[in-house]
C-alpha cells in the first residue's frame, strides 16, 4: 500500500476483513479470475492495487463495517427473530446483504454489476469458503461484500485498461 494514511474507519475495515478470514490476496485472486481473460498480462500485483484502492473508498469501508458487524450479531444470535433465522439461512429472498454488496459496485459504475453478478453464481476462492455454513461463521453479508469489491477492482481495472488503450 502506498503512503496515505489511513484514518480509524479504514483502518477498523481492514482490520475486520481480517478478522473474518478474508485477506486483499484473497480478493485479489478473484479480480485476477474475473478479468485474466480480458487482460492476459494481468498479474496479481495489480489485482491487488486495485482492490486496495477500493477500499479507501469512505462507501465501501462503511459498507464492510455495516455488514461485517451484523454478520457478527447474527452469529453471537442478538438479533430478533425472524431477521435472526433470515440472516441464519442466508435467505435467497432477503436481499439486503446484495444491496449493500451493490452500493459498493455502484462506485465504479455499470460494468461493476456484471462482474459482481457473475462471481456471486461462480463462487470461487474465498467465496466458496464464505459460503459454507459448516464453519459456524455466519458470512451472509460477507461473501456479498467481498464479492462486490472484487468486481468493483475489476471494473476499475478495466476503466483504466481501456483509457491505456
Amino acid at each position: 500500500m502506498s503512503e496515505k494514511k489511513m484514518d480509524a474507519v479504514e483502518e477498523k475495515a481492514r482490520q475486520l476483513l481480517t478478522e473474518r478470514g478474508v485477506s486483499l490476496h484473497d480478493i485479489a485472486d478473484l479480480v485476477y479470475f474475473l478479468q485474466v481473460k480480458y487482460h492476459p498480462e494481468l498479474d496479481l500485483d495489480d489485482c491487488y492495487d486495485n482492490v486496495d484502492r477500493v477500499i479507501r473508498k469512505r462507501e465501501v469501508q462503511n459498507a464492510i463495517l455495516t455488514g461485517i458487524q451484523l454478520d457478527i450479531l447474527a452469529e453471537k444470535g442478538l438479533l430478533e427473530q425472524p431477521l435472526q433465522g433470515i440472516i441464519d439461512r442466508d435467505e435467497g429472498l432477503y436481499g439486503v446483504d446484495e444491496i449493500i454488496a451493490l452500493s459498493i459496485v455502484n462506485v465504479y459504475g455499470s460494468i461493476g454489476f456484471t462482474n459482481y453478478g457473475y462471481i456471486d453464481k461462480q463462487k470461487p476462492g474465498i467465496l466458496e469458503k464464505l459460503n459454507d455454513k459448516s464453519s459456524g461463521k455466519c458470512h451472509t453479508f460477507l461473501d456479498d461484500i467481498v464479492g462486490a469489491i472484487a468486481a468493483a477492482a475489476s471494473s476499475r481495472l478495466a476503466h483504466r485498461a481501456a483509457n491505456v488503450e
